[in-house]
């Protein structure tokens, strides 16, 4: 009997096939395949036998060029960059003070960005911080952050949503953070409205709405140009500061997703003094069990 061709390239399609699902360097997704970047990883650093993930100090970048010849070509790219961006907004005929601005000081970062492209992907200090969007609030400040020390997850209010669910399970899972907390902060914006509030404003217009002195709101877009899409979103809005925290904590804390090991911090950061407040009934919901 004939060898079958067909079942032996198909055994060979197999064996590659498995090699690249069990090679800690390779990414499969949508049937195609990807090689992850691991500069700052020793060789069985991603999914160890373990699951356990390490990080060097090492960097591709560092063993291809100096740092200070690896600034210069950064700044002259990110400046060819930043003038072609200006060249497009100008062309469309408008322009942008902000864009200028973001650009502008873009440029100095890159002239002085130095030895963090060597940078590893896992958080050196291991922790991730859940936190709220607000402008007045700076992670890196008042919890003393560089680049590199953990990972800081934001969206309106800082609540648990299904999307930071997600986040803080790929913290921990693939890039080995160990304990997490919680900050929501003193005058949110999230407590000034309610579902309805805003499903009527969205379903009103699209236009941004006017916050009244008594904390209402008012629609000035034209009537009935809106959209009912907001009806179908859970806002997350915070009646009680130190409940939502606790309410937060409780739900990563027995969360399916979630190991019982990682230790859950629950705070206010009030926006007058610039202080975390532990709120001490969520941290103790999110203590860690062994």
């Amino acid at each position: 009997m004939q060898p079958d061709s067909n079942s032996d390239h198909a055994s060979q399609k197999n064996t590659q096939a498995q090699s690249e699902i069990t090679n800690p360097r390779t990414i499969t997704a949508d049937g195609s395949r990807r090689r992850l970047l691991t500069g700052g990883f020793s060789r069985r650093s991603f999914l160890g036998r373990a699951g356990v993930l390490t990080a060097t100090a090492t960097g591709v970048a560092a063993g291809v060029m100096s740092p200070l010849v690896s600034s210069k070509i950064r700044g002259n790219v990110a400046q060819a960059h930043n003038a072609q961006n200006a060249q497009n907004v100008a062309a469309g005929g408008k322009s942008s003070q902000v864009l200028q601005e973001v650009l502008s000081a873009n440029q100095r970062y890159v002239e002085t960005f130095g030895d963090k492209a060597n940078l590893t992907i896992p958080p050196a200090r291991r922790f991730a911080v859940l936190t709220c969007m607000d402008a007045r609030l700076d992670p890196a400040k008042f919890a003393g952050l560089a680049e590199g020390d953990a990972h800081v997850i934001r969206n309106a209010g800082g609540r648990v949503s299904d999307d930071a669910i997600r986040s803080l399970v790929i913290s921990y899972k693939l890039l080995g953070t160990k304990e997490w907390f919680v900050i929501h902060h003193t005058n949110c914006g999230m407590e000034f409205f309610t579902d309805d509030i805003i499903r009527n404003l969205l379903a009103n217009s699209l236009t941004t709405a006017v916050l009244n002195s008594d904390g209402t709101f008012t629609d000035v877009g034209p009537a009935r140009t809106g959209s009912t899409e907001g009806d179908y979103i859970n806002w997350l809005t915070i009646a009680n500061q130190e409940e939502s925290v606790a309410r937060d904590v409780r739900r990563i804390r027995f969360h399916p997703l979630v190991p019982d090991e990682i230790p859950i911090y629950g705070y206010i950061y009030d926006v007058k003094t610039g202080k975390l407040n532990e709120v001490p009934k969520a941290t103790q919901i999110g203590r860690a069990t062994l």
